[in-house]
């Protein structure tokens, strides 16, 4: 047996310790053994899928209005349509310039697309730019900031008033919104026509209508329904829709312009 080279008193407390010790273990063991059982969460029925943690579950909240409230962050949800939207299906009725242009700028790898360029993406890509936005309702006013695409802010009115008869043309343009029903619908007209509206190319002039549908569908999902009509472009009105979903976290600070590293390499066909 190996000598030990410790006090008397040391060698007491190796001693109660060998004896002792694994009692304690099993007795503590035993004792948490019910309460793991009790917080272990309930196993799936067979063959059922497990429910995500995110996004949350519930209904829609509710505004003092007694509408569907779709205050909140959301994140957009939407980077297939932000980066190809013919390429998710959807049917766009170019008039033959603008199909010509949107064939050159596919060819060109999308080289000079404003939004490499931290220019604003514009009405209606600000829904499928893949940074989070926060909408805030207030009365007369609803605002949505954006985190990314240039850092910009909207401001929607909604305290009866009309359209600007000579809007100044902006890239977010001016939008009244209202309500039908429990829908949030936004009226966007004033676009100054230099904002693609996919990364792919889809272009746009400055007749350039754009009618937002918010539908908040429960707590943690919303559908919004995208009409883009514009006549200088388009044979026709043509629509898509995107699913954003309630944001895990905060939104935070983006400054496009710092250390943008994309035009150098942006070098096209």
């Amino acid at each position: 047996m190996p000598q030990c080279a410790c006090s008397p008193q040391r060698l007491f407390y190796h001693l109660v310790a060998a004896v002792f010790l694994p009692a304690v273990v099993c007795f503590v063991l035993a004792s948490q053994a019910p309460l793991a059982a009790q917080s272990a969460p309930a196993a799936a029925a067979p063959g059922a899928r497990p429910r995500p943690a995110w996004p949350p579950a519930g209904p829609a909240p509710k505004n003092a209005e007694g509408k569907p409230d779709i205050s909140g962050a959301w994140a957009p949800n939407a980077i297939r349509q932000n980066v190809d939207m013919v390429a998710t299906g959807v049917k766009v009725p170019f008039q033959p310039w603008a199909e010509k242009v949107y064939k050159e700028r596919k060819d060109d790898i999308s080289k000079d697309d404003p939004e490499a360029r931290c220019l604003p993406p514009g009405v209606p890509r600000m829904s499928t730019t893949p940074y989070p936005f926060r909408i805030m309702q207030n009365p007369g006013l609803t605002l949505i900031v954006y985190e990314g695409g240039a850092h910009v802010w909207r401001q929607i009115f909604t305290d009866g008033r009309k359209h600007d008869p000579d809007p100044n043309p902006s890239w977010l343009g001016d939008s009244i919104g209202s309500w039908d029903g429990d829908t949030f619908v936004v009226d966007t007209v004033g676009l100054n026509g230099k904002s693609w509206l996919d990364e792919s190319g889809l272009p746009s002039t400055d007749k350039l209508h754009v009618i937002e549908r918010f539908h908040r569908d429960d707590l943690g999902h919303m559908t919004i329904e995208h009409t883009v009509d514009d006549p200088g472009t388009y044979t026709e009105p043509w629509k898509f829709t995107t699913h954003p979903e309630l944001l895990k976290g905060e939104m935070i600070e983006y400054i496009c312009q710092e250390n943008n590293r994309d035009v150098e390499h942006l070098k096209g066909k």
